[in-house]
């Protein structure tokens, strides 16, 4: 995939890779993102998608930094649902750093200390500029200016941090002597500091969850609205305290309905599944009344094995027994019904797969499968009904068997002439705790990024409600990182020309070229509006940091030309300046910070990685471009 893009192999060839690859997402960040057509030039099969991770899962990167950039984004998308676009453009930016510092003749070293150095003056100025709830809750009540609302850092913290340039630098070089890259190859989440006793609420006084979800929606006003259901509805059901409200996320399921209006979706009490006309007529059978429940980890086949199985040694296969696979699949099969007739066990979730032949046993003794159930979603179930969950279905025996589970038929659809064409609602009727959300659409392809956006929103608000502050977002922390990160640049210089230290010289250097990615990420996100061409983006970057004043972050100025779009209505109104709605934009404080911890990650591992490639004069096989 990136072949055509390299490459002196000469140079540090994992960084260029990364860099080659960070910069085909570049349209795809910002409050507005494109669908794009991603097609198979073998299968002919293409697939609708407009998130970065979905762009990179479905371009399959054949390299080893690809790979390695990929599993980092999956890791990154299955804990926080959103942010892999910055993830993925400051890898590439920052990769781009160390390059043109590598050209310039700066030591590895000296480079990896640096940026250490950087990435913690922006994790200090994340710290800074957070927003606790209070602080929200106060404000939205006096339905202040943008000034006002949080966009901007207290004249104290801005003005700590200009008087004090030389103790911040001492503080982030202890900082940096306590870092260690991250040589996982799924970058495990690092506990952050800055979330500590900083940051406890005074919970007196919380903002409402709709005034953070119409901060956080980022523009999917729609999905965040069932997220918002899904908050109110899990604390309705579990009689939480209004005063301290949290959203637990493991609580929460999707269901894709393709053929319905976009419209029509919704949020609802228990687990809905879509089932087979088969399955369907099981489901009617057994309707409101309480079931017998059995529970499976793994896949419902006689050829699944759990992760990490291994076969018996020394066991060898006797030639005079002539069993085929298929009697093999039918004695299993067999041996696997009568077990669930003995129990009496009406209905069994499944987190893999079921066999077809499975299902067709099952339903001809009215037992319903359903299968691909969350492993949250089992959870919550085995600790309602009693049941114990089983990694194979032979495993099953009266203990493990749950009760009180009951199966409603929530929406029939075969007028929609659908393949499944039932929808059934499982619950147990007590305090299990569990909502669905709905998702909807006439266009097929268009539900894998409905489905997305929902599940963006949800954990945006997830993290908010858990963080308990937020920063100031649409590129304002940003600006005040580039604010601080130039500064401590400056002092590094006027300290070298007293000195005469070349390792000053080096950091502020350093430090000015993060700095320089910084401005290119805000760039990149306002060219997504559509409103500005890249260069007008970095004419107003640079000029708002020259007229950058330590009582304000520009919130009234520079944010509202980053958000204003084609989509008004989804931002802010038309009109004047001062006659325009106000909207309030706001980023979660661990997403962002996580994100650009591991992009830095990225580019250390690469960069060591690179110094000790040895490189050939050929581009044809890996072996030639990389050594490990």
């Amino acid at each position: 995939m990136l072949e055509s893009v390299i490459i002196n192999s000469r140079q540090h060839v994992g960084l260029q890779k990364v860099s080659a690859l960070a910069g085909r997402f570049r349209s795809s960040i910002g409050p507005i993102k494109n669908y794009k057509f991603i097609q198979d030039e073998v299968s002919g099969e293409s697939v609708l998608v407009c998130s970065c991770f979905r762009i990179i899962e479905n371009l399959e990167p054949t390299c080893a930094v690809g790979q390695l950039v990929y599993e980092i984004v999956q890791a990154h998308h299955k804990g926080y649902r959103s942010g892999s676009g910055c993830l993925l453009f400051l890898a590439g930016a920052w990769s781009h750093t160390a390059l043109d510092c590598l050209q310039r003749g700066i030591a590895v070293t000296h480079i990896i200390k640096a940026m250490s150095e950087g990435i913690d003056i922006c994790l200090d100025v994340c710290k800074k500029s957070s927003v606790l709830f209070k602080d929200i809750a106060v404000m939205h009540k006096r339905t202040a200016t943008p000034q006002d609302l949080g966009l901007q850092l207290s004249e104290e913290a801005i003005t700590d941090a200009s008087q004090e340039a030389a103790n911040v630098h001492d503080k982030c070089l202890n900082m940096s002597g306590q870092r260690r890259v991250k040589l996982s190859r799924h970058f495990c989440e690092a506990k952050s500091e800055m979330l500590s006793s900083a940051l406890l609420p005074d919970l007196l006084e919380l903002p409402d969850v709709a005034v953070l979800a119409e901060s956080l929606s980022h523009g999917c006003e729609d999905a965040m609205k069932l997220a918002v259901e899904a908050v109110q509805m899990l604390s309705k059901m579990n009689q939480q305290d209004i005063s301290d409200p949290s959203f637990d996320i493991s609580k929460v399921q999707t269901c894709v309905l393709p053929g319905l209006p976009e419209d029509c979706a919704c949020v609802v009490e228990g687990c809905v599944f879509l089932l087979s006309d088969e399955q369907a007529r099981v489901a009617h059978r057994i309707k409101q009344q309480p079931l017998k429940v059995a529970l499976v980890t793994g896949d419902l086949s006689q050829n699944y094995r759990h992760l990490g199985f291994k076969s018996l040694s020394g066991v060898g296969v006797c030639e005079h027994l002539d069993l085929s696979a298929s009697s093999k699949e039918d004695e299993w099969l067999e041996k696997v019904v009568n077990r669930l007739l003995n129990l009496k066990v009406n209905l069994i979730l499944t987190a893999g797969l079921a066999s077809q032949k499975v299902i067709q046993h099952c339903c001809r003794h009215h037992i319903l499968v359903v299968e691909k159930v969350n492993s949250s979603v089992l959870r919550i179930i085995a600790s309602s009904t009693g049941a114990v969950p089983v990694s194979y279905a032979t495993q099953l025996a009266e203990p493990c068997v749950g009760n009180g589970i009951n199966v409603e038929i929530w929406r029939d659809l075969s007028s929609y002439e659908r393949e499944s064409s039932t929808a059934v609602n499982i619950s147990n009727g007590r305090n299990g705790g569990l909502v669905t959300a709905v998702i909807t659409s006439c266009i097929h392809g268009k539900l894998q990024a409905l489905e997305d956006q929902f599940w963006a929103c949800a954990y945006r608000l997830h993290h908010a409600l858990k963080d308990r502050a937020l920063l100031p977002g649409a590129g304002g922390t940003e600006v005040l990182c580039v604010h601080q990160l130039q500064k401590q640049a400056e002092y590094h210089r006027v300290e070298d020309s007293k000195t005469g230290s070349a390792a000053n010289l080096y950091r502020g250097l350093v430090l000015q070229l993060m700095a320089d990615g910084l401005i290119d990420y805000i760039s990149a996100v306002m060219v997504s509006t559509g409103r500005f061409s890249a260069a007008e983006a970095r004419t107003i970057v640079s000029k708002q940091l020259q007229d950058f004043h330590k009582d304000e972050i520009i919130a009234g100025k520079f944010l509202q030309l980053i958000l204003e779009s084609r989509r008004e209505d989804a931002v802010f109104s038309a009109g004047k300046p001062d006659e325009a709605l106000t909207v309030k934009i706001y980023d979660n404080l661990s997403v962002k910070q996580e994100a650009w911890r591991k992009a830095l990650d990225l580019v250390f591992l690469v960069l060591q990685t690179d110094a000790e490639v040895i490189t050939g004069t050929g581009q044809r096989t890996e072996e030639n471009l990389m050594r490990l």
